[in-house]
């Protein structure tokens, strides 16, 4: 298992008196923040505020806990992360915290961060936005919405890229999510895509405390 305890201490050690965010300090090849492990793509950010102990398990599993951080994501998946039917399982209960659990990735040319949203904690990610429509997919329904970061870190450095999301109304952890059926609702919006960049099975918090006990594979 491969644990970022020690590596995250040792970033910050080595970074110079001004702050670096952790995507320049992986640009810069100091901390490790994405890789491969039992045959599947990780990636693991972290603004460094608080404590996050991730640590990768067999095939496409994870345990990680976080406590007082501001943000920090990672996951298990695939890279590139084409349309795919992916199963996942595991443990989240970070209901009364502010936390996502996720099918999460991006493209590129158009940059675009996008999120499938199986359960959230007490902040629904949706929330002040403009619906685009509802999808019926795996058994539930999502709503689909667009929100815009404005000179915000990417996996291009700083930059302003479109948000999409598909959050489901009933909340769960366990299923199956057909990506294709999210793809093919966002286009039909409007919602462009570009080239596949990774997809990971991802848990999120900010501002919280938590854990997640996750593993990913392809249905």
């Amino acid at each position: 298992m491969v644990s970022f305890t020690s590596i995250l201490t040792a970033a910050v050690a080595a970074a110079t008196a001004v702050v670096a965010s952790p995507l320049e300090l992986i640009n810069r090849g100091i901390q490790p923040g994405t890789g491969n492990h039992n045959g599947f793509f990780y990636s693991y950010w972290t603004d460094n505020r608080g404590t996050v102990d991730y640590n990768n398990g067999p095939r496409g599993s994870y345990k990680v806990s976080w406590s007082n951080v501001n943000n920090w994501v990672g996951g298990k998946g695939w890279n590139p992360g084409p349309p795919r039917k992916i199963a996942y399982n595991g443990t989240w209960n970070n209901y009364n915290v502010n936390s996502y659990l996720a099918l999460y990735g991006w493209t590129t040319n158009p940059l675009v961060e996008y999120y499938i949203v199986e359960a959230y904690g007490t902040y629904n990610p949706s929330s002040g936005t403009t619906k685009f429509r509802t999808l019926e997919s795996d058994g539930g329904t999502y709503d689909v919405y667009r929100t815009r970061r404005v000179n915000q870190p990417s996996i291009q450095g700083t930059a302003t890229f479109d948000q999409y999301w598909s959050v489901r109304q009933v909340k769960r952890v366990g299923g199956e999510i057909t990506t294709q059926n999210h793809f093919d609702a966002w286009s039909a919006s409007g919602l462009k895509l570009g080239s596949w960049n990774y997809m990971i099975m991802a848990t999120e918090g900010y501002q919280s405390s938590g854990s997640a006990e996750i593993e990913v594979r392809q249905a």
